[in-house]
């Protein structure tokens, strides 16, 4: 089968389309075709092994996974002897510790669900980790209830698009704040109010927020602290990137302490995959509560220039490989 392979760690320029085995699958997995996939921060950070301390994880000198990718949709070819939920000609769609970037992936069974009938392949790969993410920022870390008055910075984005439209089927008051090229697609998504950066500076406006969802972490916190009510929660998921040694976490490290003064609650987040997530998610899906937002396409040959187009952080929604 064909596969995007990195054997070291570099900029887009390192990946290559290979010939390689077809994944073998285990008793309780599931071999899935792929018919699409998504690129995320995760996908650059791994490339080029920076900040360094991915490499605790991905492999000190060069990459112990060859291929990248961890959102995936596709159609079931397989099943292992002990999967009960999936057969051959199921479509599905779901999160994977990597190797989606290629044209089959063995994956857990518990780590796919079906696919809803009314989205396609590639607007099912734009869902697992950024709305995934969204949803438990909101829900989890947020605390959002119905009537908040919610604030998403960096509305546009993969994370943002997914937030803005989560927020409001929780029933809250939804500003996103975004550039002048977005600010008619985050109000068509269901932004009551949009605030276009350019033009505004949104933590100079006089608005509180209950929840302040932060997916750029381009703001100073005392700045952020300033648009928040005394009880509001900020949630940050996440940061630009700050050095090669730990990056993001710079700004991870500042939450955690900002949080301990003040009465507003400030909490970094990394989402954790679950079924149960994967299953919310669809549903909101399958009702047309949310729909995911897809900027460009590109075919699995072009992998290197759908992460070189994502690190310019311009993207509107997701970005997806089709296979």
């Amino acid at each position: 089968m064909k596969a995007v392979v990195q054997y070291k760690y570099g900029s887009p320029d390192v990946l290559e389309v290979q010939e390689v085995d077809k994944p073998v699958v285990k008793d309780n997995e599931v071999l899935v075709r792929v018919h699409a996939a998504a690129v995320g921060p995760h996908d650059w950070h791994f490339l080029r092994g920076t900040p360094y301390l991915v490499r605790m994880v991905a492999g000190p000198f060069k990459p112990r996974r060859k291929v990248l990718g961890r959102d995936v949709a596709g159609r079931v070819e397989a099943v292992g002897r002990n999967v009960s939920q999936f057969q051959a000609g199921d479509e599905v769609f779901g999160e994977i510790n990597f190797e989606a970037f290629a044209e089959y992936v063995s994956v857990p069974e518990d780590g796919i669900v079906q696919k809803p009938a009314n989205l396609t392949f590639e607007q099912a790969a734009a869902v697992p980790v950024s709305a995934m993410t969204a949803l438990q920022g909101l829900r989890d870390k947020g605390q959002i209830q119905p009537g908040h008055e919610v604030l998403i910075n960096g509305a546009a984005g993969g994370v943002g698009t997914f937030a803005v439209q989560i927020a409001k089927s929780f029933g809250a008051e939804v500003t996103g704040v975004c550039s002048t090229r977005n600010v008619n697609m985050v109000r068509s998504i269901g932004a009551d109010h949009v605030i276009d950066y350019t033009q505004e500076d949104f933590t100079q406006s006089g608005q509180r927020y209950d929840l302040m969802l932060d997916t750029v972490g381009n703001r100073s916190l005392s700045d952020c602290r300033r648009v928040l009510n005394p009880k509001a929660v900020y949630v940050s998921v996440g940061a630009a990137q700050m050095g090669d040694w730990i990056g993001p976490l710079t700004h991870v490290f500042k939450v955690l302490l900002a949080s301990a003064a003040g009465s507003q609650k400030m909490v970094p987040m990394l989402a954790k995959q679950t079924k149960k997530d994967l299953v919310a998610l669809k549903d909101l899906l399958e009702a047309g509560e949310v729909t995911p937002v897809i900027d460009r396409t590109y075919p699995l040959s072009e992998v290197p220039e759908a992460i070189r187009y994502l690190e310019e952080g311009h993207a509107q929604g997701k970005i997806v490989i089709t296979v």
